[in-house]
């Protein structure tokens, strides 16, 4: 695979960096880890978006185990904090967050350690509420017009990879997923905030105009594994159905899951990276 250049399995004790990408709150920072045993030229730069249904109570932390052991891997890898519903986060100032943290952070890792990263081949990968996000980062272009993080031209990413990912607010909140986490992070349902789930579910945004794999377990029971084959139908994007497979091995470096998650990853650079012609099958 492009990303590994001989790079360990073995997951690395923790960042070699931690930068801050906004100076607004203590959140707004991601921690860096850099490629393990990797060979000439520049490294793809993984930019993961943590999962905990957007609440506080969970933190970069979390992913820090599946981070380093991208980094084994042979990837550069911003393990990205954001603020989170409970802690100054939710509408809007999550979605600001995050687009504050993958429009600038390759730009600061590349200043900080020049020449390691290609910036032509960053990818989007979040797991489960991280999932969302990473979805929502691709698709900004899209968004509403005065719409938080909106921008006019489309992000610059070779792809996005969803780790068990909530594709669909409307549905989780009808679903009561998270015990209401939907809610809490929107401050309502979609009947009440129509503009707002407009604004912020991927669901409502059109297919991905980048290579978008989603992985997700048949026995995942945070986030059931029908809204990512809605979303797979209804947009075209890949699906890794991972029989047996619930929420957490999709984080879990020395699960089963984890070749399948490595192999989404190569997957959208394949795809997205310029003068290749296929796509994820």
């Amino acid at each position: 695979m492009s990303g590994s250049n001989g790079g360990s399995d073995s997951p690395v004790a923790g960042p070699d960096a931690t930068l801050a990408y906004g100076h607004d709150h203590p959140d707004q920072v991601a921690d860096v880890l850099l490629p393990r045993g990797t060979g000439s030229g520049p490294a793809p730069l993984v930019l993961f978006l943590h999962g905990g249904f957007w609440r506080a109570r969970h933190d970069r932390l979390h992913a820090g185990e599946a981070a380093g052991a991208l980094a084994g891997q042979g990837y550069a890898v911003a393990n990205v904090e954001y603020r989170r519903a409970g802690a100054g986060g939710g509408w809007p100032a999550t979605f600001t967050d995050v687009a504050l943290a993958v429009d600038t952070l390759p730009g600061l890792v590349d200043a900080a350690y020049p020449g390691l990263v290609d910036l032509g081949r960053v990818v989007y990968c979040g797991h489960s509420a991280g999932g969302h996000l990473a979805l929502w980062a691709a698709a900004r272009d899209r968004l509403p017009a005065a719409a938080p993080g909106r921008t006019d031209a489309a992000p610059r990413v070779a792809g996005v990879v969803g780790l068990g990912a909530v594709t669909d607010l409307a549905r989780a909140w009808r679903s009561g997923n998270g015990e209401g986490a939907v809610a809490e992070f929107l401050d309502g349902g979609p009947d009440d905030l129509p503009d707002r789930y407009a604004a912020a579910d991927p669901s409502r945004l059109g297919p991905p105009s980048v290579p978008t794999v989603l992985v997700h377990g048949d026995q995942d029971q945070r986030v059931p594994v029908e809204m990512a084959r809605r979303y797979r139908d209804d947009f075209g994007a890949k699906l890794i159905e991972l029989p047996g497979t619930g929420h957490f091995e999709l984080i879990e470096p020395a699960s089963t899951a984890w070749p399948h998650v490595l192999a989404a990853i190569e997957q959208v650079l394949r795809a997205g990276s310029p003068g290749t012609a296929d796509r994820p099958d």
